[in-house]
């Protein structure tokens, strides 16, 4: 995509906010008509994406502008002086600019793999925790359990905490006095308090927190012991999370690394699904 065309300009400014879904389809809406984006007034836009006249100012306020006006302008500085500039340009459409966001938080979780010092201790970390809490909720629980399935795999005792509620507390206290040294937290947006409230009350029972979010910034940096960042995508209405699922299996390989028999374990899975017939080969 060339990253000087309308739309391209568009999803940089948009790039890395925190937007509500409102927001969002504003946003999508600039997007998809970024020709025309610079020229439109709120209540047009607003019209375009199916949401209030205020909600398009709120939109600009997030962005940091004193308000649309503000926003317009910036895009018309921006911007060449009519809809049809940037003909012939190779354009991608809002679904590609999601897969080629997701790709370069990809890139950046590659480079700040160049240094495997984190990722190794916390392979330590989870590994020497028996058993192994692996939280994550709302957005994060599929982070959570997929982890958790694969984990049970090579360690052996892995419970994953993917439900709120008032007994979240309890399974903490439970794995805790079970022998758990070590929790797994999956953050991601939008987080809620019970995460970080759970995440608290963890360390306050003695465990070492090792998290995997969205930001080194994210709410659940200041009860964490070992924070990985990993990018999510936001180029669509709901967040993408290629990248933190990515680091949850470059997690997994580290603890693989960490425990001496879990190749064995490996292969006693594998011989005990094949007498099964678990799997259609």
């Amino acid at each position: 995509m060339s990253r000087s065309s309308p739309a391209a300009r568009l999803q940089q400014l948009f790039e890395g906010r925190r937007l509500t879904p409102t927001q969002r389809r504003i946003a999508h809406s600039m997007v998809r008509r970024a020709g025309d984006a610079p020229f439109l007034s709120s209540v047009e836009l607003a019209e375009l994406a199916g949401v209030s006249q205020p909600s398009v100012t709120r939109f600009a306020v997030a962005l940091g502008f004193d308000g649309y006006p503000a926003l317009r302008r910036h895009l018309r500085e921006v911007s060449p002086a009519g809809p049809s500039a940037g003909d012939g340009e190779d354009t991608y459409n809002e679904y590609q600019q999601a897969v080629l966001g997701e790709i370069e938080n990809l890139r950046h979780l590659a480079e700040l793999l160049a240094d495997p010092g984190p990722v190794e201790r916390a392979g330590r970390l989870l590994a020497g925790s028996r058993p192994l809490p692996v939280l994550g909720l709302r957005a994060a629980s599929s982070q959570a359990r997929g982890f958790g399935y694969f984990a049970a795999k090579v360690h052996p005792d892995v419970r994953v905490l993917d439900e709120g509620g008032s007994m979240l507390h309890d399974r903490i206290d439970a794995a805790r006095r079970a022998g758990a040294t070590a929790l797994i937290c999956f953050a991601l947006p939008r987080h809620p308090r019970e995460v970080v409230d759970a995440l608290a009350y963890a360390r306050e029972q003695g465990l070492t927190v090792v998290s995997v979010a969205d930001s080194a910034f994210a709410p659940v940096a200041a009860h964490s012991d070992l924070l990985i960042p990993a990018a999510v995508g936001t180029g669509l209405a709901f967040d993408t999370a290629c990248a933190p699922m990515l680091l949850g299996r470059v997690l997994l390989e580290s603890m693989c690394d960490a425990l001496p028999d879990a190749q064995a374990r490996l292969e006693e899975f594998d011989a005990r699904a094949a007498a099964r017939g678990l799997f259609i080969e």
